[in-house]
């Protein structure tokens, strides 16, 4: 059959029409797909290169501390089983020293000490018997509520380890017992604390006794430790507590028979000072030097009330060093202490008893 030119001719446009709508069409999706592609890219979000994180010592407790300790004490001298088995402990049995084991944390706190944090306190303390509370007993649980929430303070309750005349007894030598620590180390209260850095390096020394008692020196002819240094034991706590069943468990008589190292400052950096050495100091002391190379000043004067009294005058002008540098140091100190005990526990000083 033949095709008539009519017939012939709507072919040849009709083709030609189906072919300019396909390209039509095909360009039209291959944009719509490039627009798809676009908003997809746009919507989506990019995934974020998260660099590797720097190095950092371990720790348990607050963050590595600056350049210069760490390169000077950690780098080489971490303690024996790491910095979370080490302990500064301080055994609280009255009310009137929890404010200063608080004052001594927050600061080991602020300047970034990475031993554990231990108050151990009486249980007793959380007895909640009473119809009418009793001041003292809440002014120290706040307290050691605050030490445990924003210091990372461990709070420990313990039972009397022993009675003696009807008195619940926690003698310092229990401090012997705690053998998830390789070293504890107790400041003898009440004190100020100014540089943790001398502190933390005993951590790191070699023990070759259990004990060992860090003095002041000048203050007491080197026979009264001021920082305590203890390796617990199984044995030692055993062998201690026997041989202080005779004295009734005194701790004058446990101090005693520590192995008494006197403060030998390194690279002028000293340990531990004592308030009452203060006096002994000639004209070279300086004060400023002395604040700033101390780690844990020890406020005792037996002359007068301790730093949480507000003393009579003519008591406490009775213990003032007579020169003008150690004189400056020693009130400097104690009006550190009395601003610090207000900033850490919210008190002023306690007023004198009426027999001072």
């Amino acid at each position: 059959m033949l095709l008539t030119s009519g017939q012939i001719s709507m072919a040849i446009s009709s083709s030609v029409v189906f072919m300019f709508t396909f390209l039509l069409f095909l360009s039209g999706y291959v944009l719509q797909q490039q627009t798809v592609r676009s908003l997809q890219a746009i919507i989506k979000p990019q995934p974020v290169v998260v660099p590797p994180p720097s190095p950092v010592l371990a720790k348990h407790f607050g963050t590595p501390p600056g350049h210069s300790f760490y390169d000077k004490y950690l780098a080489s001298n971490r303690p024996k089983g790491g910095w979370a088995k080490v302990a500064y402990v301080q055994l609280v049995r009255e009310h009137l020293y929890v404010c200063n084991a608080v004052m001594l944390f927050a600061t080991l706190d602020d300047q970034e000490s990475m031993a554990q944090r231990v108050i151990m306190y009486p249980k007793e303390w959380d007895a909640t018997t009473r119809e009418t509370p009793d001041p003292q007993i809440e002014t120290s649980k706040r307290l050691l509520r605050d030490a445990a929430k924003r210091h990372k303070v461990m709070l420990q309750p313990v039972e009397p380890m022993l009675k003696a005349g009807g008195h619940s007894m926690f003698p310092l030598a229990g401090l012997l017992s705690l053998t998830a620590y390789n070293r504890v180390i107790h400041l003898i209260p009440s004190g100020l604390v100014i540089d943790t850095s001398g502190l933390d390096h005993l951590f790191t020394l070699p023990m070759e006794s259990d004990m060992i008692g860090i003095s002041a020196g000048k203050a007491d002819g080197a026979t009264s430790p001021s920082v305590v240094l203890l390796k617990p034991s199984k044995d030692a706590f055993r062998t201690t507590m026997e041989s202080l069943a005779g004295t009734k468990y005194d701790e004058e008589e446990f101090l005693s028979k520590m192995s008494l190292l006197p403060d030998l400052p390194e690279d002028q950096i000293h340990v531990v000072a004592k308030t009452s050495a203060l006096k002994l100091e000639d004209d070279s002391f300086n004060a400023t030097a002395f604040l700033e190379s101390t780690s844990y000043v020890h406020m005792s004067d037996p002359e007068t009330l301790g730093p949480e009294f507000d003393a009579p005058k003519e008591s406490v002008a009775s213990v003032i060093p007579k020169k003008k540098e150690p004189a400056k140091a020693w009130q400097e100190v104690h009006e550190r202490y009395r601003e610090m005990r207000m900033e850490v526990c919210g008190l002023d000083l306690e007023p004198a008893p009426k027999s001072a």
